[in-house]
């Protein structure tokens, strides 16, 4: 009895001590229910005892500590406190690599990006989940293998938006360091596995183009220098075998050789050309250029072509600027294949018209379209049968293969404007009615932004001027 009677009083002070506590966080709740009995029953006239009936539940229920509800906010604050973020050393470490790279703890909350990912991804707020900037269904399937415990995984996947491009992810659990001897384990650390996952990402978008590029290069030149290579073969062994006392065999022969071999070079040029220019599809040129000083320079190189072929040019340009931002060799390839390819195939037209215009956007000045420069080369030879103008741009493409090797033209000339253009920006278009010639249209977007600085006109009708894009 003596032991019951000394433990009681000892008990008694704490409790009392919570229920006060408790009285004190509820003291407005048991206030309000007191005035609420008390109009009740002086100002309503209900029963004092069913009035007490319903108050004293409350009361209960208000002095009554909700155990399970402090429990559950207890471990969220401690849940909250163990969140893992990197340490000073793991984020100069991620700053260090030149690829973007994610450091995401194990539920795929991004905890550190480093600098190269922020400017290809955005700077993203801290705590956003990963699949918020990444949504690749086969990279958040690798995340989720390596945050339950898996190996290291590396993917690879495609991309068609804004432009075709191949990225490598690399996904690997970060390894908890050791505990020093006498240091407690790191919170949060899960048999050595480590807190975090390191996302490395790699752009494989230029290996996958010269791989393209070279594989594309080998099939071209196989299929389209097996001709003239049997060609220069078979004239070969006729000089060595029945015309090798021939001397007007011969010299045929030798002339037939030469044309065969020039074809091959060009050939050869002309896929060495457009390789390059796929190759830098996906790049915009930043140098602003006037459209007609190159108009009238690549149409000068052509004059003799055109007087040998009886063919007059009639030129017809702006007198103000027509600033577009392009490369200047690109451009005169395009403008130069086009007005070659009029004098050729429209030589009996005995004119070709070209003409450089601007136009203002379709809104008006209003418009928030920039506008655009529009080019055309007008031929006015037979023109071409509809059926093969969506199939002119093709490489190889010809609709007379005869009339093209008298020209001596590779099939490629097309090929290489419209991937110039679509590098450009500019657009394509082909009109042709049979006997009435062909038009081809380029339509150039206006550069925006370009300024000019006090360079005189002439300055900047004989160079390409580099300005900045504001």
């Amino acid at each position: 009895m003596s032991d019951d009677t000394t433990e009681r009083p000892a008990a008694r002070p704490g409790l009392r001590s919570r229920l006060r506590e408790r009285v004190a966080e509820q003291r407005w709740v048991l206030f309000a229910v007191v005035a609420v009995a008390l109009l009740a029953v002086l100002v309503a006239g209900v029963p004092a005892l069913m009035v007490a009936a319903g108050a004293i539940p409350v009361l209960l229920a208000a002095l009554i500590p909700p155990t399970r509800r402090l429990l559950v906010t207890r471990r969220r604050r401690e849940a909250r406190a163990l969140t893992p973020w990197p340490e000073t050393g793991m984020k100069q470490l991620a700053d260090a690599l030149p690829n973007p790279c994610f450091i995401v703890d194990r539920r795929g909350i991004t905890r550190y990006v480093n600098r190269a990912a922020r400017v290809r991804f955005g700077d993203p707020l801290p705590g956003d989940p990963l699949s918020l900037r990444l949504r690749v269904p086969v990279l958040l399937e690798a995340l989720d293998k390596v945050m339950a415990g898996g190996p290291a995984q590396r993917i690879e996947w495609s991309e068609r938006v804004p432009t075709e491009s191949w990225l490598e992810a690399y996904v690997t659990p970060i390894a908890e360091p050791a505990a020093a001897p006498g240091e407690a384990p790191r919170a949060g650390a899960a048999g050595g596995a480590g807190r975090f996952v390191l996302v490395t990402l790699q752009d494989l978008t230029e290996q996958r183009r010269l791989e393209r590029m070279r594989a594309d290069f080998v099939a071209n030149a196989s299929h389209e220098l097996r001709t003239p290579l049997a060609s220069l073969t078979g004239f070969v062994e006729t000089l060595q075998g029945p015309a090798r006392d021939d001397p007007v065999a011969r010299d045929r022969f030798l002339g037939i050789m030469l044309q065969q071999g020039d074809r091959m070079r060009r050939l050869i040029d002309d896929l060495l050309s457009l390789s390059r220019i796929e190759l830098k599809a996906h790049v915009q040129p930043e140098t602003v250029l006037d459209l007609v000083p190159l108009l009238r320079h690549a149409c000068d190189a052509l004059k003799p072509v055109a007087d040998e072929a009886g063919v007059v040019l009639d030129i017809e340009t702006p007198p103000a600027l027509c600033l577009v931002r392009a490369d200047r060799d690109e451009l005169i390839e395009v403008i130069e294949n086009l007005v070659e390819n009029a004098i050729k195939y429209g030589a009996s037209g005995k004119r070709v018209e070209i003409r450089l215009v601007p136009v203002p956007p379709a809104g008006g000045e209003a418009s928030r379209g920039p506008g655009t420069f529009v080019l055309s080369v007008r031929d006015f030879g037979p023109g071409i049968a509809a059926e093969h103008l969506p199939r002119l741009t093709e490489r190889f493409y010809r609709v007379d293969a005869s009339r093209s090797r008298e020209t001596r033209g590779t099939g490629l000339g097309l090929a290489i404007v419209k991937h110039i253009l679509t590098r450009h920006k500019a657009r394509l278009e082909i009109d042709s009615t049979p006997g009435e010639g062909a038009t081809f249209t380029v339509r150039f977007p206006v550069a925006k932004d370009a300024t000019l600085t006090v360079f005189e006109k002439k300055d900047v009708l004989s160079q390409g001027l580099e300005l900045s894009q504001k």
